[in-house]
């Protein structure tokens, strides 16, 4: 039996309000607080800002994406108060390994976000060696749009594969209560639900109804 995975909150608003809001709904239901790329362009650093003064508490990543100037952009999430930042797979290993050292140096912890025609098991190992932590496998919203609201095999299998070389593995894209069971066996550590908590009509219920799910399925 695996263990039951966290729960995130992923904040992809066009402004701080329309976050906040649901927010200030669900933050009792969740683990980690996603200021989300949308969110953080719209509203800078100052959206990581204001999350971390209302709910000190909390696990909060800046999904920032680096690609490339890793380490001031890295600098800029951690000293905001991000707990987390993220990176894409096609950023350098150079840009990486800058991100890796600035979160040692403050305390911080380090995502890298897979796309399918991104993924090599090689790099992912050099990776971890680097310092990276935390690795996201996704269903994207351009394969949700084409209609594919599948988790296939391989997904699963990368799942496992990541998991063994020692990584905290988060799923996302557009996840909702019914797709949990297909993860059950495998080791997920956190789940990310936006859409399906934030723009729900009753944000608490939707996160509630994502909580009781985990509980069902991964079981204490």
């Amino acid at each position: 039996m695996t263990t039951m995975p966290r729960l995130q909150v992923a904040l992809d608003t066009y402004d701080l309000p329309s976050a906040l809001a649901p927010l200030a709904q669900v933050s009792n239901e969740v683990d980690v607080i996603e200021c989300g790329t949308i969110l953080v362009l719209a509203e800078g650093m100052d959206a990581v800002r204001a999350v971390r003064a209302v709910y000190p508490e909390k696990a909060i990543l800046a999904d920032v994406r680096i690609a490339e100037a890793g380490a001031k952009i890295a600098r800029l999430c951690f000293e905001a108060g991000a707990d987390l930042v993220s990176c894409v797979a096609g950023a350098s290993l150079t840009t990486i390994d800058q991100v890796c050292k600035v979160a040692e140096e403050l305390g911080g912890e380090v995502q890298v976000e897979l796309a399918d025609e991104w993924y090599d098991a090689d790099r992912a190992r050099t990776w971890r060696e680097l310092g990276v932590q935390h690795v996201i496998v996704k269903r994207s919203r351009d394969r949700e749009a084409a209609g594919d609201l599948s988790w296939k095999p391989e997904d699963l299998g990368r799942v496992d594969e990541l998991a063994e070389m020692g990584f905290t593995v988060t799923v996302t894209g557009g996840i909702t209560p019914k797709d949990l069971p297909v993860f059950a066996e495998h080791p997920v550590g956190i789940v990310i639900a936006g859409r399906s908590i934030v723009a729900a009509d009753d944000p608490r219920a939707a996160a509630q109804q994502l909580r009781s799910t985990l509980d069902e399925v991964w079981p204490k």
